[in-house]
């Protein structure tokens, strides 16, 4: 992986139980989310994105939620602004 404090392209690997929730919180720039496994859903206002394995979830410009419908493992990747 490249990134870190010092890059623009910051990649966090994120493990939630099934049926928990990350809260509603802002984009911090151009994201996306890879679901390694389980399954997840996306949550932006009315629109949901729902992944599985393999799956690559353009994470909107917009706050937004992330629920795990089972325990799941995604890979955030962030182009933060400098």
């Amino acid at each position: 992986m490249y990134g870190g404090h010092d890059h623009a392209l910051r990649q966090t690997l994120i493990a939630i139980l099934g049926g928990r929730r990350l809260d509603d919180h802002a984009n911090p720039g151009e994201a996306t989310v890879h679901v390694l496994h389980g399954r997840v859903t996306l949550v932006a206002a009315n629109n949901e994105w729902h992944g599985s394995p393999g799956d690559l979830i353009i994470v909107p410009d917009s706050t937004h939620s992330l629920e795990a419908v089972e325990d799941s493992a995604v890979l955030l990747t962030v182009a933060k602004t400098l």
